[in-house]
């Protein structure tokens, strides 16, 4: 007679049954609603989710239908009556908001991913940011680091329409890009263009965008500071840039910076905080810089900028070398640089050492101790211009003039 079964190990049997009982369950419970989850981002994606049930067909929708429908209510906050207490200065920041949320817009950057079980195709959510309708055409504009390393951008209007955007073209440098929709005529509510060349500090300012996802939100304040310089994405310093305590935080990023009649006069993109939310230090793109490349983007895809036709270092190399000024890497065949006799550096083919080209010390009067110093100097210049370019060749200083080309950018 086999002896019984103690009563501790019958109940840690009974307790280790109960727990694969519920880990089952909860497996199929996560593998329902992650499907769930799929299926909702593919449909928002506007993609092909593969192989499903068969239903019955339906009328294919226009290119021009939403992704998703306009939200009744999404306006909401711009239609009730203004409170007949508040302030003139009140009053008028209201209408001012009311007059430009329409143009405003929220951006998500997407990557398509194929789930490796089930081969459907999935978009998820890379990162977001904020935006303005630039045009009846559907153009809209916001920063170049906003919609980086997608490979799909969805736009948010204020109606609570979604749509799948195109990517017109960009400019890393400056942090600009421009984006189309195919939205009709009658949502597009474009935003009005100021200007940023007679800009005063103290001036009052709104900043409206998408601070962690939430559309439509306003905030003020002024201008602190003009002037100010920040680094691009692309590597190269960004001049004239407008500095404002309005709150500005992550996801404001491409959003409009309005002056207090609502006209734009810079696109909201960096923060000084070392926390990373806002800590009263915003940047903004001052809107005379946007404007211009806005235009070209949209009629050539790309922007047209001076150049001598060079590459220069912008790594440690001139550094290592103990050279003070823009070390020439590479000339380009028939470039403004080329034409002036400029020399690149190259490796003697008998040692296989590196020897230094020229190193681009002064532009038009202008001192030049690196590469950044050059990039802003032509930044200045336009195509056409005729500049002198003073470089070291060894220990010898030698001048020479060359006429700036276009380059592409």
């Amino acid at each position: 007679m086999s002896a019984e079964v103690p009563l501790r190990y019958r109940l840690l049997i009974a307790f280790l049954t109960l727990s694969v009982a519920a880990l089952v369950v909860a497996v199929a419970v996560l593998a329902y609603r992650s499907h769930e989850v799929e299926t909702r981002l593919t449909e928002a994606a506007n993609v092909d989710p593969g192989p499903s049930t068969p239903e019955p067909a339906e009328e294919e929708p226009s290119p021009a239908a939403p992704l998703v429908p306009p939200v009744d209510g999404g306006l909401a906050d711009l239609r009730g009556p203004i409170p007949e207490e508040v302030g003139e200065n009140e009053r008028r920041d209201i209408e001012t908001f009311r007059s430009v949320a329409p143009s405003v817009v929220n951006i998500e950057n997407l990557t398509v991913r194929t789930d490796a079980f089930r081969r459907n195709v999935m978009a998820l959510p890379r990162g977001s940011g904020s935006g303005f309708v630039w045009d009846r055409r559907g153009h809209v504009v916001t920063n170049f680091h906003v919609i980086q390393g997608g490979n799909a951008v969805r736009v948010t209007m204020a109606d609570g329409s979604a749509w799948i955007a195109n990517v017109v073209g960009h400019l890393a440098d400056k942090d600009i890009a421009v984006l189309k929709i195919e939205a009709p005529e009658e949502l597009l509510t474009p935003i009005t263009v100021g200007s940023s060349s007679d800009l005063v500090v103290g001036q009052h300012v709104m900043a409206i965008g998408s601070p962690f996802g939430l559309d439509q939100t306003l905030s003020t304040g002024v201008i602190s500071g003009l002037g100010r310089e920040i680094m691009s994405v692309g590597g190269r310093p960004i001049q004239g840039v407008i500095q404002t305590d309005a709150a500005i935080n992550p996801g404001n990023s491409g959003g409009p910076l309005l002056d207090s009649t609502g006209r734009l006069i810079g696109v909201n993109t960096a923060i000084f905080s070392p926390s990373g939310a806002s800590a009263g230090v915003g940047f903004a793109v001052p809107v005379d810089t946007v404007q211009s490349i806005v235009n070209q983007l949209i009629e050539h895809g790309r922007v047209v900028r001076p150049g001598l036709g060079v590459v220069v270092d912008e790594g440690d190399l001139a550094l290592r070398a103990r050279v003070r000024g823009a070390l020439v890497l590479v000339v380009k065949p028939g470039s403004p640089a080329a034409a002036a006799g400029i020399q690149p550096t190259r490796r003697d083919t008998r040692t296989g050492a590196i020897v230094l080209g020229d190193v681009i010390v002064e532009v038009d009067g202008e001192t030049i101790t690196d590469h950044l110093d050059l990039f802003r100097v032509l930044d200045r210049k336009a195509v056409g211009d005729t500049i002198t370019v003073g470089i070291l060749r060894g220990r010898s200083r030698v001048d020479v003039q060359l006429t700036l080309a276009a380059i592409g950018g």
